[in-house]
């Protein structure tokens, strides 16, 4: 996949990196109708890095193509803002926790769909025609498993 530059911060191998598609021979490359999402996206980063005082953000999850979103390592679910670009799960631990990021989007006049305080990372959503800003936290079980989401930050 060749180097395209979404934005000044974020390019695309950013958001279709991932270790499970590569070891398990999955092709993420995304078409071009998510590409074009996922530039939405990295815009939406863009706010948020700026928000963080331009301290760097690392991308852990964003485009998952159907069978990647699927593979019993990501566990995603089916209808997953993922597989459209429109997601991105990311830390930026040189700003604070991912509970500290979360609270300061959630301050912040940022548009986004919604966001998750996943614990080790935080999950945005920016979606093209709305901007619910709904916001939950993940409650996980002793073995780090989701069990449900609570609105709200805890």
């Amino acid at each position: 996949m060749q180097h395209i530059d979404l934005t000044p911060h974020f390019n695309l191998l950013e958001f279709v990196a991932s270790s499970t598609a590569l070891k398990s021979g999955i092709d993420n490359t995304p078409p071009k109708r998510v590409i074009k999402r996922l530039s939405r996206t990295a815009a939406g980063m863009e706010e948020v890095r700026a928000l963080l005082g331009g301290k760097p953000i690392t991308i852990t999850s964003g485009y998952r193509c159907p069978t990647l979103n699927s593979h019993p390592m990501i566990g995603g679910k089916r209808r997953s803002g993922h597989t459209l670009g429109e997601c991105a799960d990311f830390i930026g631990p040189a700003y604070g926790s991912p509970t500290e990021i979360a609270y300061a989007i959630a301050e912040s006049e940022i548009p986004f769909d919604k966001l998750i305080d996943e614990g080790r990372w935080v999950h945005i959503r920016f979606h093209a025609e709305r901007a619910r800003r709904l916001v939950f936290t993940a409650l996980r079980d002793t073995g780090g498993r989701v069990i449900d989401y609570q609105a709200g930050l805890v």
